[in-house]
């Protein structure tokens, strides 16, 4: 916890992995915190839907947190946002669309009228508690996207959010070059800084270059276009609508949430949408496929998504057929391969053309590379530096990068989420690490399933189960033969003669051993049996024995 002249700041996601972003500071007992993001489940996350920060950190600190500053509104900054609300009800502070793309999300979770939300936009100032913030424009591949930067009583704090330098940025707004010199007059204490792309050369693409790449594939595309793109990219959501006005096509939207992001962002001006341009979903059959676009959500191979659902042809209004060409218009996010290669392999099979990142440039970052990195940290000249937003690869490549522009070692702070780093007007250090890690949201249980349950899951989707019923016992004999029923284990056909030897198996250890209740019986038993069929099928099958 903070003293009276200490500033804490504490990541609780982001720093270690691409995903679920969140940020703690803490001066004299009070707390802001800069987003709330979710992170979608790794391969191994076995049945879990998302995974979002461990809050437990604030839990006995609710009155202390005093507002939550959101930098713009993708997934992965706003979408753990329900579950911190249902927890800590302060009030949120974010740019106009950032707004309009939380309050669906809150309208979701039937939380919308509990949150006090207060609208800025950049160049804003406000005081909290201690802590005196100002917003400003950054470029990304949302529009409304801001920074921070945040005067404490220990020094002056910047966060960067989101950034790349775009000169030529679709919603006309380039970054103030000018206000983030001014800042690095201002003497940073640190700069907390995105470090998603610090591994790559050079400057990151205009957004501007993705229309020739539209341009190019809807000029050569013979039947439907169906463009996956995340449903949060309200600017490429745009390019998508002028390149099919370009080519006197209708656009349909299949995916509830990517409806309800245009239908705000147009009622907000964030999206120009001309008459009769949009068609709905159900009505594509009525024209040619030449003359039809279709947005879908489902770019990371999310099972129940939209463009997962056409590749598999469980979609209830379209199926993938020959003509088609789909765009799949993002980058896949680290840990999501198997699924998104396997997505467009299944498009593939359909009969459909797929055009994707690196074929062909449909795809560009929303983060800077090692130019733009160069070019910040000569801007802003902070004290310290700490590498935010990304895997510990991309947090170690920011530092070496800082290292080259004669940044001192020890005023680079790499750490990972938990980890607490203090600031006093006389230096900085790192803290201990406070309890946390994942989240997992399954279903509607938030938080419920553990390592160990994830350990059962993989166990039961490796080998499968095998459940031992043994009838109940008299004078310590079993009344009847032992019930064997298993799933996932072996091919049910040929299994009869194994199932008779482990009936045996069963009986001779009942026989032979001597327990004091059932419980003891049944963890003996299933100790056993781990072994028995290990040297027999050298397999590790889930064995669940259950005595009468």
């Amino acid at each position: 916890m903070s003293t009276d002249d200490t500033l804490t700041i504490l990541p609780l996601g982001g720093l270690g992995e691409v995903g679920k972003n969140m940020l703690i500071l803490e001066y004299d007992r009070q707390i802001v915190v800069i987003d709330a993001g979710l992170m979608f489940p790794e391969n191994d996350m076995l049945g879990v839907d998302l995974v979002i920060p461990d809050f437990g950190y604030l839990l006995d600190k609710k009155d202390q947190v005093k507002a939550i500053l959101l930098t713009h509104g993708h997934e992965d900054h706003i979408g753990a946002l329900p579950y911190l609300i249902r927890e800590i009800n302060a009030p949120i502070y974010s740019t106009l669309l950032t707004r309009g793309l939380a309050e669906i999300k809150l309208k979701q979770h039937h939380l919308l009228d509990q949150v006090d939300f207060h609208t800025v936009q950049a160049g804003d100032r406000l005081t909290i508690g201690p802590f005196a913030i100002e917003f400003f424009a950054v470029n990304h591949s949302i529009p409304d996207c801001v920074g921070l930067a945040i005067d404490t009583p220990v020094g002056l704090v910047v966060h960067s959010g989101d950034f790349k330098f775009d000169y030529t940025p679709v919603d006309g707004q380039p970054t103030d070059f000018a206000g983030l010199a001014l800042l690095g007059e201002r003497n940073v204490l640190v700069l907390l800084s995105d470090s998603t792309n610090a591994e790559h050369p050079g400057f990151t693409p205009s957004e501007r270059q993705i229309e020739m790449a539209f341009d190019n594939v809807f000029r050569r595309a013979e039947g439907r276009v169906i463009v996956g793109t995340f449903a949060s990219l309200i600017s490429r959501i745009q390019q998508v609508i002028h390149c099919a006005m370009r080519y006197n096509r209708k656009v349909a939207i299949a995916g509830r949430t990517m409806v309800d992001n245009v239908s705000m962002a147009q009622k907000l001006g964030y999206i120009d949408v001309p008459p009769h341009t949009m068609l709905p979903l159900n009505e594509i059959g009525r024209l040619p496929p030449n003359e039809i676009v279709i947005l879908a959500t489902g770019t990371q191979g999310e099972p129940a998504a939209a463009l997962a659902k056409m590749a598999t042809q469980r979609h209830r209004q379209i199926n993938i057929q020959p003509g088609d060409t789909v765009i799949i218009s993002s980058h896949t996010i680290p840990g999501n391969e198997e699924l998104v290669h396997r997505n467009i392999n299944r498009l593939f099979q359909r009969g459909a053309e797929v055009v994707y990142h690196p074929i062909a440039p449909v795809h560009v970052s929303g983060h800077a590379s090692q130019e733009e990195h160069k070019l910040l940290l000569n801007l802003i000249r902070p004290r310290f530096l700490v590498p935010i937003h990304g895997e510990l690869r991309h947090l170690k490549a920011l530092a070496r990068l800082a290292v080259e522009l004669g940044f001192a070692p020890e005023r680079v702070l790499v750490v990972e989420n938990g980890y607490r780093l203090h600031f006093t007007q006389d230096g900085a250090r790192v803290g201990e690490r406070v309890p946390g890690g994942y989240v997992f949201v399954d279903g509607s249980g938030v938080g419920d399933v553990g390592p160990m349950l994830m350990r059962e899951r993989e166990s039961l989707a490796r080998d499968g189960f095998v459940v031992v019923v043994v009838p109940p016992l008299i004078d310590g004999r079993p009344s009847g033969r032992p019930q064997i029923v298993s799933r996932g284990f072996v091919y049910q056909p040929n299994a009869q003669g194994l199932f008779e030897q482990i009936t045996e198996q069963v009986l001779q250890f009942l026989a032979q051993t001597p327990f004091d209740s059932p419980t003891q019986l049944e963890n003996a038993l299933r100790r056993y049996l781990e072994t028995y069929l290990y040297q027999e099928t050298k397999r590790h099958p889930m064995i669940i024995p259950v005595v009468g």
